[in-house]
């Protein structure tokens, strides 16, 4: 299919549909971050190792998304949507009646691997069949709906678990599949005959679980350290060999130089990485101070109703602005959101606590279309699909570093200090994204 617009009736079915299954698939850390507590019961660990159910879930999410990018290239979006939907689907029912935290993992593992799919497939599925402001508008709504369906996550949990068992707050995600027959006829937008290179695929993951490991080492040991030096360490030179001997691989080389997409997808990392760092902190603040798992949900809807409103609210500005505009203001807000979180943690507020996720929720409003559109922008139409793949693989790790610091970090001296050192991520994106600002015209 060309990249022309479609019909504005179809533009707002479409992104919606794309919204729900996103938020399904965010559903997967949301739900489990109130699961972290009696899920270390089940299986008789620490919180901060309990939190490498989330970590892991993210790094997946992370890598997979670049490699159903490159699918989507080869076949279209239909083929690894499906794939990755089953395996999300497996993945949940492996994780959540698994005997052991080991087979957990596995299954988690799985689920990410699966959810994978519906970022950079929806974004793929965005780009390819609107352009403008049409595409513009679909990407804002995208991004809405699947803020305000993840807030609405640690409340479903919440229910689930004091209804039923923490088990079943894992199985959430599983609802996405629902909505998929609202969105079949939407996925047929073709391939372009792209090739998979899965060495490369493999040595991206191996550096970026590196990075994890070493991130969440603080809750879990030296043996743990070791492992992510070691991965780090081997896994990144491989990957910058990868990509000279193979400038059409997994990181065409076209994309990794292009500075565009390089920097926002760097800057639009400490987006998610604030996120599942909230989502680990402020459930183990709330129910250290005696609340309970469905209050701490509930407390997490007004957070849903801002993640739903951002649309109508953000619509206007970013079709006067530059998507490095954009991103600047989405990074700030980020680094606002971290550091309230931070004084929430130290004071045990749960005000402060909420106003904390509420701009984190705004932050990820913007800037996930930001970034979107920005890489969207910047590359040709060949190879659109893996960049977006690619842009998405970081701003998710994003979210595996964050959850991986805060479980780790805060594990050792408390999510107060953990949150602040995560303040430098947010930072970094700003600076990373301020000289695109002056580069792209608004």
């Amino acid at each position: 299919m060309t990249d022309t617009p479609e019909t504005p009736s179809d533009e707002r079915r479409v992104s919606v549909v794309l919204g729900l299954l996103f938020g399904f698939a965010g559903m997967g850390s949301a739900a489990a971050a109130l699961a972290i507590a009696p899920m270390a019961d089940a299986y008789s660990i620490t919180d901060g190792a309990a939190t490498w159910s989330i970590s892991l879930y993210a790094l997946m999410l992370g890598v997979g998304t670049a490699i159903y990018g490159r699918v989507a290239d080869l076949t279209g979006p239909r083929l690894p949507m499906t794939i990755g939907l089953s395996l999300m689907t497996v993945g949940a029912l492996v994780a959540s009646f698994a005997p052991t935290f080991a087979v957990h993992l596995v299954g988690r593992l799985l689920q990410g691997a699966g959810a994978a799919a519906v970022p950079t497939l929806g974004a793929a599925v965005v780009s390819a069949r609107y352009a403008g402001e049409v595409r513009a508008a679909a990407f804002l709504r995208v991004a809405g709906t699947a803020a305000c369906i993840t807030s609405l996550g640690p409340l479903a949990s919440g229910l689930v678990i004091e209804a039923l068992d923490w088990r079943f707050a894992i199985a959430l995600p599983i609802l996405g599949v629902l909505v998929v027959p609202l969105l079949w006829n939407a996925l047929h937008v073709g391939g372009t005959g792209a090739r998979l290179d899965v060495v490369g695929a493999f040595l991206v993951a191996v550096a970026a679980g590196g990075l994890v490991l070493l991130l969440q080492s603080p809750s879990t040991g030296v043996p743990v350290a070791i492992a992510g030096v070691v991965l780090l360490g081997l896994g990144t030179p491989a990957v910058a060999r990868r990509v000279q001997r193979r400038p059409h691989g997994f990181l065409p080389l076209s994309v990794v130089r292009n500075p565009v997409v390089v920097r926002s997808a760097l800057a639009a990392a400490s987006i998610p990485g604030s996120w599942f760092a909230l989502l680990v902190a402020l459930p183990a603040v709330l129910l250290g101070i005696g609340w309970e798992a469905w209050q701490v949900g509930l407390a997490l809807v007004p957070s849903g109703v801002v993640g739903l409103l951002m649309p109508r609210i953000t619509g206007p500005v970013m079709a006067r602005v530059s998507a490095a505009t954009a991103l600047l203001f989405s990074t700030g807000v980020a680094a606002a959101s971290v550091l309230v979180a931070a004084a929430g943690a130290a004071l045990e507020s749960w005000f402060v606590l909420l106003v904390s996720v509420m701009l984190v929720t705004v932050s990820f409003g913007i800037g996930q279309p930001a970034l979107a559109e920005s890489v969207g922008d910047a590359v040709e139409p060949e190879v659109r699909g893996v960049a977006l793949g690619v842009a998405t693989l970081v701003f998710m790790v994003g979210g595996s570093i964050g959850s991986a610091l805060v479980g780790g970090l805060g594990h050792v001296s408390g999510p107060a200090v953990a949150l602040l050192v995560l303040t430098l991520l947010p930072l970094l994106g700003i600076l990373l994204v301020a000289p695109l600002r002056r580069r792209v015209p608004a």
